[in-house]
């Protein structure tokens, strides 16, 4: 959420993606270790699941800060916890550190 906060536009609060505009990829490690690639699989699927578990919700209604499920919750700490992993980041990396990580990430994968 960090990067899509700063590179993707906006239509009025909201995010938007458009096919018509070219927006920065997202950085990924250059050569991650397969036990951590298995664990960002894993807890991918774990926020699946816990969605599936509301099948009569919309993504508004699982998203909402006070009423998310604590099923979901979990499962989006845990997968949070693997890709700071992934990255290297230290698990109390503020948002901005984040973000200028990614950027120095994302200039060197496009200047070669």
């Amino acid at each position: 959420m960090a990067w899509m906060r700063v590179v993707c536009g906006r239509l009025k609060s909201d995010y938007r993606y458009s096919k018509d505009i070219v927006y920065n990829n997202f950085p990924w490690p250059a050569n991650p270790d397969e036990a951590l690639i298995v664990k960002i699989s894993a807890t991918a699927q774990g926020i699946l699941d816990a969605r599936a578990l509301y099948p009569d919700s919309s993504l508004a209604d699982l998203y909402d800060e006070v009423a998310m499920p604590p099923e979901l919750r979990k499962t989006h700490r845990a997968n949070d916890a693997a890709v700071l992993e992934a990255y290297g980041f230290p698990k109390d990396a503020t948002e901005s550190d984040i973000v200028a990580r990614l950027f120095k990430m994302y200039q060197e994968l496009t200047s070669r």
